[in-house]
């Protein structure tokens, strides 16, 4: 995978947040369907790539705070098993406003990477899985691939089980 420099079209905090820190990544673009029901999976399709390869960046709350969860977008996100991973004791999905406010992307566009306001992050184990990972690069249409340890490296995250098969 060679390290790629975000062009202008492929520019966004998360790609200059990679290339900042020295990080070997690949930018894949595609074109969004508005009406797609779930970003990510349509990410997956559009790319050829395993769902099971491809994450989403959710926003929760943990008892009252915003946490970043990462975890494929083959599952869904286990809420008991985040507030336990980062020390909390109920956790509930962020109002969608507060996610976007928080992080400075839109819906379904949201990444782990460059974010405005740093949050405690956890990827999904199964990252661990892969040699490299696809995310959000910050915009619909654009997905960023890196290594799993890269990207937690990045966003200080931890790894911990935190999806469930649907």
């Amino acid at each position: 995978m060679a390290k790629k420099r975000g062009s202008a079209q492929g520019s966004t905090p998360a790609t200059l947040a990679a290339s900042a820190a020295g990080v070997a990544f690949t930018t894949h673009a595609y074109q969004h369907d508005p009406s797609a029901e779930s970003y990510g999976q349509e990410a997956a399709e559009a790319l050829g790539v395993s769902a099971d390869r491809v994450f989403k960046t959710l926003v929760a709350e943990v008892d009252g705070r915003l946490t970043v969860a990462v975890v494929p977008v083959s599952a869904s996100l286990d809420l008991k098993a985040l507030a336990s991973a980062v020390g909390g004791k109920r956790a509930t999905m962020a109002d969608p406003a507060a996610a976007e406010r928080s992080s400075g992307y839109v819906r379904g566009g949201i990444s782990p990477l460059g974010q405005r306001r740093s949050l405690p992050t956890v990827v999904d184990a199964s990252a661990l899985d892969h040699d490299t990972v696809c995310v959000s690069a910050g915009r619909r249409g654009l997905e960023i691939e890196l290594a799993p340890r890269d990207l937690a490296d990045l966003t200080g995250a931890r790894f911990a089980p935190v999806a469930r098969a649907r």
